[in-house]
């Protein structure tokens, strides 16, 4: 499946809110998925991109790795069903906001926690969230460079 489709389901579910198992399966999900996408573009994305992807990968997995994973049947998880990135750019432009949203979601977790354990778990989850989105921010910006210089290059 195409990166923005599972990015927009990603964003409704957790907009859809929940129990916090729930919210926090949502965002074990998104964080996966940013994992998934991070690799992808480290593989096969725009050759500026790869480092910032490399470091996308190993921030979003610290993210799932942080949560307990969810219990999820066959076929339910998100980032197995990525099957092409299509527009790095579009794709990142939306990863970014899931990646704002999670943070935002956890944020309002912590608040709530009742247990001490609880609210660690979400400010560590929002640290990898938060540094996920930043990676997500550079490589717009790389990528808004690059599309500085081609026309120049193709104008000399």
């Amino acid at each position: 499946m195409d990166a923005v489709r599972l990015i927009m389901t990603s964003r409704r579910s957790l907009a859809a809110g929940g129990d916090v198992p729930g919210i926090l399966a949502e965002v074990w999900q998104a964080q996966a998925l940013a994992q998934a996408i991070g690799s992808r573009l480290a593989v096969a994305g725009p050759p500026e991109l790869r480092g910032e992807a490399l470091g996308l990968t190993e921030l979003a997995g610290r993210g799932c790795g942080v949560l307990d994973p969810p219990e999820l049947a066959p076929g339910e998880l998100r980032a197995g069903q990525l099957t092409e990135l299509g527009d790095a750019r579009h794709t990142l432009m939306c990863l970014g906001g899931l990646l704002g949203e999670v943070g935002i979601a956890l944020v309002g977790l912590a608040c709530a926690a009742d247990d001490e354990g609880t609210y660690w778990q979400c400010m560590e989850a929002i640290d990898a969230a938060d540094e996920s989105r930043d990676r997500v921010l550079e490589m717009l910006r790389r990528l808004a460079d690059r599309e500085q210089v081609l026309p120049e290059k193709e104008a000399g």
